[in-house]
């Protein structure tokens, strides 16, 4: 019985609270695959970075569904920090993504200059099949 009366006044959180610690949840598991992702394209040749866009997406999703339910007022300090964070993660991201496409390119060019090359250095032109 004193559990049932203990229980009952008891403060119940609001369903503004339950909805800010669910986005301060949700922004600290962002940043966390951002870190990730950064990191793996930095060290794993290997990196699955199509298995990362979908949890990036699966993310976006869940914040602006989040978001939807979550007032200005209802942003605490914490939030903004936590947001802060994740815009600097994400700037950090963009340059390490930029930097692999850009090393992609570069391959890719390499790669179609050595074909053009092979293409062009006489083996298959007219005057080995005796055309004139």
């Amino acid at each position: 019985m004193n559990n049932l009366i203990a229980n009952a006044q008891a403060p119940q959180p609001d369903a503004t609270d339950v909805r800010s610690a669910g986005l301060l949840n949700l922004l600290m598991r962002i940043e966390e695959s951002i870190e990730a992702e950064t990191a793996g394209l930095r060290s794993d040749p290997r990196f699955d970075i199509k298995a990362s866009n979908v949890r990036k997406s699966r993310h976006l999703h869940e914040l602006s569904r989040a978001f939807k339910n979550i007032a200005d007022g209802d942003l605490a300090d914490d939030h903004r920090d936590a947001m802060l964070r994740l815009r600097e993660k994400l700037d950090a991201n963009e340059a390490v993504i930029r930097a692999h496409l850009s090393a992609v390119s570069e391959v890719a060019a390499m790669l179609q200059n050595e074909l053009q090359g092979a293409q062009t250095d006489g083996t298959y032109s007219v005057r080995e099949f005796g055309v004139k």
